[in-house]
């Protein structure tokens, strides 16, 4: 099969598009033809030696965190899918290539509203802004987020969520992305290259500050978190793109009696996974074919141009996902 190899690390150019066996399933996997996969800033990170796949090194290194495609094998204990089904998926790495073994129940059905193509837009962010926000956050209806980086993959589904919940939504973007974030349905939007997020957070919720904070950025946002939250409030840190060392005055988190809670997806054990997949299909899953939400996809690009797909995220110039096409 083709698959996207990294046998150096580095710029674009590293990512080697070159032939090497199709997985065999496990007893409990199936084996999925992969119609496409999508970009993820971690990808960039692994691209780069900072952020490899857990778990023992593979044969070959192929990054990619999410896919739709098609089953075409099944384990002999697999009782979730048959051989034709449509599905989707996070996995620690491995999807920028034509096949893929994943364990069948980090796998969920392609809502047929979506289609196979765009669904690769939907696992990684969407199940990653619901966990942040719901099952770590714990936001609920009638409660306010900050959303960081509205017009990226994460913050255009967190938007969208929250709206879903029925929760307001402040997010932060730059300015050529601030009409795409009203679009996605926040109800203020801060051009953070002109304004201060803080201020904003202040005046949109009467002095009272936001119950939960989604933030991908880090470093010296950590401090303005703080100030924007509410009493009690939650900040999820999920990113770290401006740097993963700061500075905080204790003196003013402790008052709060705040929770700063750091996560990712793609260390964690199996079964987390699966629990928190299990959990997104059958609470958030149903949202897109009722068309209350849908992804929200920048461009796409063909597997032989992946490294162009590369410098594209780099560049800070999507607003969604970047798609890539492994088959036609």
């Amino acid at each position: 099969m083709r698959a996207v190899v990294l046998t150096d690390h580095g710029d674009p150019d590293v990512l080697t598009l070159t032939e090497v066996p199709t997985p065999e399933p496990g007893p409990e996997e199936v084996l999925v033809a992969v119609r496409a996969t999508a970009l993820n800033r971690a990808d960039l990170l692994q691209r780069k030696g900072f952020y490899p796949e857990p778990g023992p090194p593979r044969e070959h290194e192929i990054p990619g965190m999410e896919l739709a495609g098609t089953v075409v094998e099944v384990g002999p204990r697999v009782s979730l899918w048959e051989v034709g089904d449509e599905v989707m998926g996070i996995v620690g790495g491995g999807a920028y290539a034509e096949h893929i073994a994943v364990h069948e129940r980090q796998l969920l059905a392609v809502p047929p509203e979506v289609g196979l193509a765009d669904a690769a837009a939907i696992p990684e962010v969407w199940i990653t802004a619901f966990d942040a926000l719901v099952l770590q956050g714990g936001l609920t209806s009638g409660a306010t987020a900050l959303v960081h980086a509205g017009g990226s993959g994460v913050g255009s589904a967190a938007i969208q969520l929250c709206r879903a919940l029925g929760a307001r939504v402040v997010t932060t973007a730059s300015t050529t992305k601030v009409e795409a974030c009203r679009g996605f349905g926040a109800d203020v939007v801060v051009d953070y290259t002109a304004q201060d997020f803080v201020e904003s957070v202040w005046e949109a919720t009467g002095g009272e500050g936001v119950d939960v904070v989604l933030d991908v950025v880090g470093g010296d946002y950590l401090a303005r978190n703080v100030k924007a939250l509410r009493t009690g409030g939650t900040i999820v840190q999920v990113g770290v793109m401006g740097g993963g060392r700061t500075e905080i005055d204790l003196g003013a988190l402790l008052p709060k009696r705040a929770h700063l809670v750091g996560t990712v997806l793609r260390a964690r054990p199996l079964e987390e996974k699966i629990a928190v997949t299990r959990r997104f299909g059958r609470q958030v899953l149903p949202l897109f074919a009722s068309g209350a939400l849908r992804p929200v996809i920048d461009c796409r690009y063909e597997l032989a141009h992946i490294a162009d797909a590369h410098r594209h995220m780099e560049a800070n110039a999507n607003v969604g996902k970047v798609l890539v096409d492994v088959a036609a």
